[in-house]
């Protein structure tokens, strides 16, 4: 039987924004679930790898798919669950290192710019340019389901780290990038030999294209032989 396909979401944004895209591979046969970490808003790595887990079922293979910063907890997560592949899409690599920090020096600095005096920022959409961040989106009645399970997350859940043990890279891999053709997360994912995908959107284009990014997802799958009977 082939794995349930659970769909991890970025903490900063909500389950709606796989949702397209799991109903379009359910109508292909598959199954799917999404896992999201987005209430109550996390306070810390441990907080979000508590919740992913308590989600995905530790009695069946699964493989993951996960989207943006979702990708640092991968590693973790294949420690105590049967993780058989993952597909990252648009996500961050896990380190190299036995810990991954959640945001590099040069974004902490800048987050750190956008914090409240109870420490809390702003939800992710408001962080960019109004511009930037409504080209996301295929229309207004989308954008305001997603900003409305936005959380706000404390800085401080960007000062922490995430657990990075070795050994979640043996299952197979590939990576599903979204209009940086050079990004490092690319790069770094031909440079492991796994198999890479490209398509021309921005960071949340599984809600302009569901279609398109189910069949590129299924093609990945497919290709490491996983919705074989």
């Amino acid at each position: 039987m082939p794995p349930l396909l659970c769909f991890l979401s970025s903490p900063l944004l909500g389950p709606s924004v796989w949702r397209p895209v799991t109903d379009a591979l359910e109508g292909s046969g598959w199954q799917t679930l999404i896992v999201s970490a987005h209430e109550p808003p996390p306070t810390g790595s441990g907080d979000v790898l508590t919740s992913f887990l308590r989600q995905i079922p530790g009695h069946e293979s699964v493989a993951l798919i996960p989207h943006s910063n979702a990708g640092l907890y991968v590693a973790p997560i294949t420690e105590s669950r049967a993780v058989v592949a993952t597909v990252f899409v648009d996500a961050r690599l896990p380190s190299g290192e036995s810990r991954a920090a959640l945001a590099p020096a040069p974004l902490l600095e800048f987050l750190a710019a956008r914090a409240d005096d109870q420490g809390l920022l702003p939800p992710w959409t408001q962080w960019w340019p109004e511009d930037d961040v409504a080209s996301l989106f295929p229309s207004v009645d989308v954008r305001a389901g997603i900003e409305g399970e936005q959380p706000r997350v404390p800085l401080a859940y960007f000062r922490d780290s995430v657990d990075a043990p070795s050994g979640w890279d043996t299952i197979p891999c590939a990576f599903l990038a979204f209009g940086a053709t050079d990004s490092e997360e690319t790069r770094e994912a031909e440079r492991r030999g796994w198999r890479v995908r490209t398509l021309n959107g921005g960071h949340l284009h599984m809600l302009v294209d569901s279609a398109e990014v189910a069949a590129q997802i299924e093609t990945l799958l497919t290709s490491m032989r996983l919705h074989e009977s």
